[in-house]
This record gives C-alpha cells, structure tokens and sequence, in this order.
C-alpha cells in the first residue's frame, strides 16, 4: 500500500481536498497531469464570484457558509490574500422570477441581504446603466476569490503538512481490487486505500459507464474589457455581480489588476456552455459571432468599459445532467469518492466540497443533507 489516500487532479476541488486531507492524514498522494493552477483547467481566468446570496437549492447553503469560513483558514495558513471582500449585486427585472426566486432563496437560508431600488442603486453604483425597471440585491458577504493564488496556496499548504505531490503525472486508470485501488499512470502504478476523483472536465475518463451517460465537458468562455477610470471598478468600489434578464445576462469581476473588469456572458452564448468531446481540444478563440455578442451586451450594462475585449479565453468543465455536483461514493462498497460535475458552478464552494470529500474518503465523518449530491442518484433512473 503507497499511502492511506490519494487525489486524483489538483485544481478547483482536487487542490482543496488533498490540503484538508492533509490536516487529517500524513498518509496522502496528489496526482496532477500538469501543474497545480495551470492555466488550461477550470482554475484559468484569475478570478471566481463567491456570494452567500445563491440562486439555486438552499441546501447549498451550509457548505457555502463553511467553505467561507476555511477560505479564512487558508489565507490565515499560507499568508495569502484569496478572497477579498466586495460585496454583491443581483441584478434584475423587479418582481421578475431572478430577483423573486433570489428573494425566496435568501428567505429559506437567513442570508443577509438587503434590496436596492433602481434609484438607489443607480446612486451607489453608476458604473452599471440600468433598465427602467431595475432593482438590485445587495450581498454585504460576496467577494472575488483569487483562483491561481488559492490552488497554489492549498497545495502548498498540503505539502507542508507532508502530503505528497506528483506533477505532471497524467492518470490513465483507476482500479479497484480486492487489496485497494490502483491508480496506473503509462508503465507506473500505486495502490491506495481510497482514491478521490477530482479532475474536472478529464474526470469522465475515470468514471463508469453509468456516469459518463449523464455527464459532459462543457466550454466555459471569459472576457475582460479595459475600463476608462480604474478606480471606479477597482475590487472598494465595484461589487462582483450577476444581471440576469430573459434577453440577455452577465457577471464579472472587478478590477484586481487595477485596469481590466472581467464581464463574461452567464449562459448560452454560441459554443459557450455547449459539450466538448475532449477537454484537452477545447477551442480557446472566440468566434466573431461570439465576440460581438459580448461586446454588445458590456456596451449596453457598462458605458465606463472600452466596447473592444482585450482578453478571452475558454476552459473546460465536467457538467452533470441536473447541474448538481457528484460527491460521494461511487456506490456503497467502492473505496472510490468522486468530487467531480461541478458544472461551472463550484470554485466558490471548493474548501467547502474539499473538507466534505477529505473528511469522508479518510472516513472521519459523514456529512447528512447531500443527497441532492450524490453520485447514486443517477442509479435509480
């Protein structure tokens, strides 16, 4: 037996799972087929949203207020600035179902929030030109996370605490026997009392037949766009947000460079979102088609960004037909935990989804109210 554990991809999820494990185990092996934060994975394009104010299940919630408190735990840990603080606008259509079901989510978790009416939102923040029937939700907790500075730091962090790190070590198969799980990488293998699955849009060469069914690699596309005064998008005076119509949507970033704001289309956009065959081929160039899409919605939100991308690029990340992530035990005698399917959606909550994984795989505990989450759902179908 090489060692009690081993985690399989070290990015978004990958990275965080292998530095809690190492909190609980000097028994640990993280396999990366390149390395941690490399820009090619769904960590690529520098920043993530993290909002408390959630659209979608409450059950997110619990992991959401965890995965902030130990995104303190790591800075605290390393040194590092990850997650800085901006705050949060939901933008929309008043009374509109964005807006209601935010309101109704928000509701059921005890999220603070507050509501800003299209005046006074237009007062706080003039950056965004609003629609004559606008009205924001304000989240005092939201920030941006800082993606390859956090994996960076996370797997750091877990080799300090005597984890080991294999990088470029692309894994071919995982097996299960009788003794353990072979992890087999070209003529190598290792064999280990647990494996997690954490490699993202590759993670679905791992998988078995029945999961691969209802799971696909999807192309995540980014763009940012210079603003003509710093300072007004600088991370004190631009919250991150989301604006979400039936027309038309977007979110993004402040600046942390000091100069260009991430604005990137939420939803369908062309190729964005659409499966992709082989993560290692995801087209990274935008089409012209897709170029002047985005440009066309940043000229109608945000008369202070130049109307002209000055950076794009594209990423691949494994989807789940429902959405919801797949965490948990393949079935209820594997010694093989997927944390994997986060369909764009899991940076914000991955110290969360790696205390969950780490804590499970190494058999410390087991978390209650996941099975919205679990890999066996897709077994009663």
């Amino acid at each position: 037996m090489d060692a009690k554990l081993a985690v399989i991809g070290l990015g978004s999820i990958g990275s965080m799972a292998l530095w809690q494990a190492s909190r609980l185990s000097g028994s640990v092996v993280g396999f990366e087929a390149a390395t941690p934060a490399h820009g090619r994975s769904a960590v690529g394009g520098d920043t993530r949203l993290f909002r408390m104010v959630y659209f979608g299940k409450p059950d997110y919630y619990p992991i959401m207020e965890r995965s902030r408190s130990l995104w303190a735990e790591l800075e605290a840990e390393t040194g590092q600035d990850i997650l800085i603080p901006t705050g949060g606008l939901s933008i929309g259509t008043a009374n509109g179902s964005f807006i209601n079901n935010l309101l109704e989510t928000a509701r059921i978790t005890g999220a603070e929030h507050c509501v800003l009416s299209r005046e006074e939102l237009a007062e706080r923040y003039p950056q965004h030109n609003l629609r004559p029937d606008d009205c924001a939700i304000y989240d005092p907790r939201a920030g941006v996370l800082r993606t390859d500075r956090a994996v960076s730091a996370a797997v750091a962090a877990a080799q300090a605490n005597g984890a080991t790190v294999l990088q470029n070590t692309s894994v071919d198969s995982v097996t299960e026997t009788e003794h353990g799980v072979v992890v087999a990488s070209g003529d190598r293998t290792w064999t280990f009392e647990k494996v997690i699955v954490a490699s993202g849009g590759w993670s679905r060469r791992l998988m078995p037949d029945h999961l691969k069914a209802v799971t696909e690699t999807h192309r995540i596309v980014l763009t940012w766009f210079i603003a003509q005064d710093g300072t007004q998008f600088s991370p004190e005076n631009f919250p991150v947000f989301s604006r979400l119509y039936d027309d038309r949507s977007l979110y993004g970033a402040p600046a942390v460079d000091g100069v260009t704001v991430k604005a990137s289309v939420d939803g369908p956009l062309d190729g964005h979102g659409r499966a992709t065959p082989d993560p290692d081929s995801v087209p990274r160039e935008l089409t012209p088609e897709e170029r002047e899409k985005v440009t066309e919605i940043v000229t109608e939100f945000f008369p202070g960004l130049t109307p002209t991308i000055v950076r794009s690029d594209a990423f691949p990340d494994l989807f789940t037909e429902d959405r919801h992530p797949l965490l948990g035990w393949l079935d209820e005698n594997s010694r093989v935990y997927c944390a994997t399917g986060f369909s764009g959606k899991g940076f914000k909550m991955a110290t969360g989804y790696g205390h969950i994984a780490a804590h499970e795989a190494l058999g410390r505990q087991t978390i209650e109210g996941l099975d919205f989450v679990r890999p066996d759902r897709f077994r009663t179908r």
